[in-house]
Protein backbone atom coordinates (compact mmCIF):
# COMPACT_ATOMS: atom_id res chain seq x y z
CA UNK A 1 0.00 0.00 0.00
CA UNK A 2 1.60 3.29 -0.68
CA UNK A 3 1.67 6.10 2.25
CA UNK A 4 -0.85 8.30 0.45
CA UNK A 5 -3.62 5.26 1.02
CA UNK A 6 -2.29 4.41 4.23
CA UNK A 7 -2.71 7.79 5.20
CA UNK A 8 -6.12 7.84 4.02
CA UNK A 9 -6.74 4.71 5.21
CA UNK A 10 -5.87 5.33 8.56
CA UNK A 11 -7.72 8.41 8.97
CA UNK A 12 -11.00 7.47 7.72
CA UNK A 13 -9.88 4.51 10.71
CA UNK A 14 -9.97 7.07 13.12
CA UNK A 15 -12.47 9.58 11.83
CA UNK A 16 -10.13 12.46 11.83
CA UNK A 17 -10.21 14.88 8.89
CA UNK A 18 -6.76 17.08 9.26
CA UNK A 19 -7.53 20.71 10.13
CA UNK A 20 -5.53 23.36 8.21
CA UNK A 21 -5.33 25.36 11.64
CA UNK A 22 -2.91 23.06 12.86
CA UNK A 23 -1.33 22.64 9.35
CA UNK A 24 -1.87 18.74 9.18
CA UNK A 25 -0.19 18.19 5.79
CA UNK A 26 1.40 14.24 5.17
CA UNK A 27 4.88 13.21 3.86
CA UNK A 28 3.36 10.71 1.75
CA UNK A 29 6.84 10.54 -0.14
CA UNK A 30 8.51 7.51 1.29
CA UNK A 31 12.11 8.63 -0.80
CA UNK A 32 12.00 12.19 1.00
CA UNK A 33 11.38 10.47 4.13
CA UNK A 34 14.49 8.12 3.85
CA UNK A 35 16.03 11.59 3.01
CA UNK A 36 15.73 13.19 6.14
CA UNK A 37 16.66 10.14 8.17
CA UNK A 38 19.85 9.83 6.12
CA UNK A 39 20.76 13.54 6.38
CA UNK A 40 20.57 13.18 10.19
CA UNK A 41 23.45 10.45 10.50
CA UNK A 42 21.76 8.55 13.00
CA UNK A 43 23.27 5.93 15.77
CA UNK A 44 22.45 3.78 18.67
CA UNK A 45 23.63 7.01 20.84
CA UNK A 46 21.14 9.58 19.16
CA UNK A 47 18.08 10.96 21.43
CA UNK A 48 15.90 12.91 18.25
CA UNK A 49 13.47 15.15 18.94
CA UNK A 50 10.37 14.72 15.72
CA UNK A 51 8.02 17.82 15.85
CA UNK A 52 4.52 17.43 14.60
CA UNK A 53 4.62 13.05 14.79
CA UNK A 54 1.57 12.72 12.75
CA UNK A 55 0.62 9.57 11.97
CA UNK A 56 4.68 8.07 12.92
CA UNK A 57 5.28 7.36 9.36
CA UNK A 58 8.67 9.30 9.64
CA UNK A 59 8.85 8.61 13.43
CA UNK A 60 8.68 4.38 12.65
CA UNK A 61 11.80 5.43 10.43
CA UNK A 62 13.79 7.41 12.82
CA UNK A 63 13.46 4.32 15.62
CA UNK A 64 14.95 1.62 13.75
CA UNK A 65 18.09 3.93 13.32
CA UNK A 66 18.13 6.27 16.63
CA UNK A 67 18.44 4.95 20.16
CA UNK A 68 15.33 6.80 21.50
CA UNK A 69 12.81 8.85 19.46
CA UNK A 70 10.66 12.32 21.56
CA UNK A 71 7.82 12.08 19.39
CA UNK A 72 5.68 15.18 19.57
CA UNK A 73 2.11 15.56 18.96
CA UNK A 74 -0.46 18.32 20.06
CA UNK A 75 -3.94 16.70 18.27
CA UNK A 76 -5.20 14.29 21.04
CA UNK A 77 -6.95 12.03 17.91
CA UNK A 78 -3.45 11.51 16.00
CA UNK A 79 -1.80 10.59 19.47
CA UNK A 80 -4.14 8.08 20.17
CA UNK A 81 -3.41 6.60 16.25
CA UNK A 82 0.21 6.83 17.33
CA UNK A 83 0.20 5.01 20.39
CA UNK A 84 -1.31 2.31 18.64
CA UNK A 85 1.11 1.96 15.62
CA UNK A 86 4.06 2.36 17.18
CA UNK A 87 3.42 0.10 20.26
CA UNK A 88 5.75 -2.33 18.90
CA UNK A 89 8.64 0.18 19.47
CA UNK A 90 10.21 0.20 23.14
CA UNK A 91 12.12 3.53 22.13
CA UNK A 92 9.91 5.70 21.06
CA UNK A 93 8.10 8.29 23.57
CA UNK A 94 4.82 9.86 22.22
CA UNK A 95 4.49 13.56 24.38
CA UNK A 96 1.07 14.96 23.91
CA UNK A 97 1.46 18.59 23.59
CA UNK A 98 2.83 21.83 22.14
CA UNK A 99 6.54 21.51 21.86
CA UNK A 100 7.24 25.06 23.62
CA UNK A 101 5.20 24.51 26.19
CA UNK A 102 5.71 21.24 27.50
CA UNK A 103 8.97 19.44 29.07
CA UNK A 104 10.97 17.78 26.91
CA UNK A 105 13.98 15.67 28.17
CA UNK A 106 17.72 16.00 26.41
CA UNK A 107 18.08 15.62 22.59
CA UNK A 108 21.13 15.69 20.50
CA UNK A 109 19.20 15.76 16.98
CA UNK A 110 15.92 16.73 15.57
CA UNK A 111 14.45 15.49 12.24
CA UNK A 112 10.93 16.91 11.62
CA UNK A 113 8.24 17.83 9.03
CA UNK A 114 6.68 20.51 11.51
CA UNK A 115 3.09 22.43 10.52
CA UNK A 116 3.80 25.84 8.36
CA UNK A 117 1.74 27.64 11.04
CA UNK A 118 4.67 26.97 13.76
CA UNK A 119 7.67 27.25 11.51
CA UNK A 120 8.78 30.59 13.48
CA UNK A 121 8.26 30.04 16.80
CA UNK A 122 9.84 26.96 16.17
CA UNK A 123 12.79 28.08 14.82
CA UNK A 124 13.32 30.46 17.71
CA UNK A 125 12.99 27.78 20.37
CA UNK A 126 14.85 25.30 18.64
CA UNK A 127 17.65 28.32 18.57
CA UNK A 128 17.53 28.58 22.34
CA UNK A 129 18.82 25.06 22.59
CA UNK A 130 21.52 22.74 22.76
CA UNK A 131 21.66 20.06 20.03
CA UNK A 132 24.16 19.09 17.55
CA UNK A 133 21.90 19.34 13.88
CA UNK A 134 17.87 19.30 13.07
CA UNK A 135 17.16 18.21 9.35
CA UNK A 136 13.62 20.38 9.17
CA UNK A 137 11.23 20.82 6.15
CA UNK A 138 9.84 23.95 6.08
CA UNK A 139 7.78 26.01 3.65
CA UNK A 140 10.42 27.46 0.58
CA UNK A 141 9.47 30.82 1.14
CA UNK A 142 10.52 30.61 5.17
CA UNK A 143 13.75 28.32 4.29
CA UNK A 144 14.88 31.32 1.71
CA UNK A 145 14.94 33.78 3.98
CA UNK A 146 17.27 31.67 6.59
CA UNK A 147 19.88 31.97 4.16
CA UNK A 148 18.87 34.88 2.37
CA UNK A 149 22.31 37.60 1.10
CA UNK A 150 21.99 41.39 2.65
CA UNK A 151 20.31 43.49 0.03
CA UNK A 152 18.43 40.86 -1.49
CA UNK A 153 14.39 40.26 -0.99
CA UNK A 154 14.16 37.46 1.83
CA UNK A 155 17.11 39.14 3.51
CA UNK A 156 15.90 40.51 7.75
CA UNK A 157 15.65 39.62 10.55
CA UNK A 158 14.62 35.95 9.82
CA UNK A 159 18.33 35.70 8.41
CA UNK A 160 20.41 37.85 10.84
CA UNK A 161 19.22 35.92 14.23
CA UNK A 162 19.76 32.79 12.18
CA UNK A 163 23.67 33.38 11.16
CA UNK A 164 24.17 34.64 14.40
CA UNK A 165 23.46 31.43 16.29
CA UNK A 166 23.62 28.70 13.80
CA UNK A 167 24.65 27.35 10.07
CA UNK A 168 21.76 26.67 7.81
CA UNK A 169 22.29 24.91 4.60
CA UNK A 170 19.42 23.82 2.08
CA UNK A 171 19.77 20.23 1.32
CA UNK A 172 16.59 19.50 -1.30
CA UNK A 173 13.24 20.19 -2.09
CA UNK A 174 10.05 18.34 -1.26
CA UNK A 175 7.76 19.23 -4.32
CA UNK A 176 4.21 20.50 -2.50
CA UNK A 177 3.06 17.14 -4.36
CA UNK A 178 4.58 14.90 -1.89
CA UNK A 179 1.92 16.10 0.80
CA UNK A 180 -1.78 15.39 1.92
CA UNK A 181 -3.70 17.05 2.00
CA UNK A 182 -1.72 19.20 -0.96
CA UNK A 183 -0.75 22.70 0.59
CA UNK A 184 -0.20 25.45 -2.41
CA UNK A 185 3.88 26.10 -2.08
CA UNK A 186 6.97 23.62 -1.74
CA UNK A 187 9.00 22.67 1.01
CA UNK A 188 12.97 22.60 1.22
CA UNK A 189 14.95 20.26 3.39
CA UNK A 190 17.31 22.68 5.81
CA UNK A 191 20.29 21.59 7.77
CA UNK A 192 20.43 23.77 11.26
CA UNK A 193 23.68 23.25 13.14
CA UNK A 194 24.02 25.72 16.38
CA UNK A 195 27.27 27.49 16.52
CA UNK A 196 28.79 29.92 18.49
CA UNK A 197 28.29 33.88 16.85
CA UNK A 198 31.16 34.49 14.58
CA UNK A 199 31.38 37.67 15.48
CA UNK A 200 30.99 39.47 19.22
CA UNK A 201 28.01 42.12 19.79
CA UNK A 202 28.80 44.28 23.55
CA UNK A 203 25.10 43.86 24.52
CA UNK A 204 23.32 41.22 22.79
CA UNK A 205 20.15 41.76 23.80
CA UNK A 206 20.26 45.06 22.79
CA UNK A 207 21.50 43.63 19.39
CA UNK A 208 18.45 41.73 18.86
CA UNK A 209 15.93 44.87 20.05
CA UNK A 210 17.90 46.84 17.48
CA UNK A 211 17.58 43.82 14.81
CA UNK A 212 14.21 43.73 15.40
CA UNK A 213 13.29 47.29 14.84
CA UNK A 214 15.39 48.49 11.65
CA UNK A 215 14.04 45.12 9.86
CA UNK A 216 10.08 46.62 10.44
CA UNK A 217 11.54 49.71 8.61
CA UNK A 218 13.98 47.64 6.22
CA UNK A 219 13.88 50.35 3.48
CA UNK A 220 14.47 53.25 5.20
CA UNK A 221 17.67 55.10 5.69
CA UNK A 222 19.51 53.70 9.05
CA UNK A 223 19.22 56.36 11.05
CA UNK A 224 15.68 57.13 9.87
CA UNK A 225 14.85 53.53 11.40
CA UNK A 226 16.62 54.07 14.47
CA UNK A 227 15.80 57.29 15.58
CA UNK A 228 12.46 55.90 17.20
CA UNK A 229 13.87 53.46 18.71
CA UNK A 230 15.63 55.95 21.11
CA UNK A 231 12.69 57.29 22.53
CA UNK A 232 12.37 53.93 24.94
CA UNK A 233 15.81 55.68 26.32
CA UNK A 234 13.56 58.93 27.37
CA UNK A 235 16.02 61.13 24.71
CA UNK A 236 15.03 64.45 22.99
CA UNK A 237 14.20 64.75 19.08
CA UNK A 238 17.50 66.37 19.09
CA UNK A 239 19.83 64.05 20.66
CA UNK A 240 18.63 61.30 19.03
CA UNK A 241 18.97 62.15 15.62
CA UNK A 242 22.71 63.31 16.85
CA UNK A 243 23.20 59.93 18.01
CA UNK A 244 21.54 58.51 14.88
CA UNK A 245 23.48 60.60 12.65
CA UNK A 246 26.86 59.31 14.37
CA UNK A 247 26.66 55.88 13.75
CA UNK A 248 28.54 53.81 11.24
CA UNK A 249 26.55 53.23 8.21
CA UNK A 250 23.98 55.69 9.07
CA UNK A 251 23.08 56.56 5.38
CA UNK A 252 22.32 53.25 4.43
CA UNK A 253 19.09 50.82 4.72
CA UNK A 254 19.03 48.17 7.07
CA UNK A 255 18.23 45.46 4.38
CA UNK A 256 22.07 46.19 2.60
CA UNK A 257 23.53 45.70 5.94
CA UNK A 258 25.24 42.24 7.08
CA UNK A 259 25.15 41.30 10.17
CA UNK A 260 28.91 41.85 10.93
CA UNK A 261 27.42 45.60 10.02
CA UNK A 262 24.13 45.14 12.68
CA UNK A 263 26.51 44.48 14.75
CA UNK A 264 29.34 47.33 14.41
CA UNK A 265 26.41 49.63 14.80
CA UNK A 266 24.98 48.44 17.89
CA UNK A 267 28.61 48.66 19.69
CA UNK A 268 28.45 52.42 18.56
CA UNK A 269 24.81 52.50 20.00
CA UNK A 270 26.15 50.97 23.22
CA UNK A 271 28.84 53.35 23.72
CA UNK A 272 27.01 56.54 23.02
CA UNK A 273 24.38 55.63 25.48
CA UNK A 274 27.17 54.67 28.21
CA UNK A 275 28.52 57.85 27.72
CA UNK A 276 24.82 59.08 29.07
CA UNK A 277 24.69 56.46 31.92
CA UNK A 278 21.50 55.50 30.09
CA UNK A 279 22.90 51.70 30.75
Amino acid sequence: MSLLNEVKSLLRRYRIIPKKRLGQNFLVDDSILQEMVYYASLNSEDVVLEVGAGLGFLTERLAEKAGRVLAVEIDSRLVRALKRRLRPYDNVTIIHGDVMKVKIPRFNKVVSTPPYSISSPLHFWLLNKRFEQAILSFQEEFARRLTASPGSRDYGRLTVATYYRAEVEILGAVPKESFWPQPKVDSLIVRLKPRKPPFNVTDEKLFFDVVNVIFTQRNKKLRNALIPFFSRFRLSSREAVKIAEDLPFHDRRPRELSPEEIGLVVDGIVKELRSMCLI
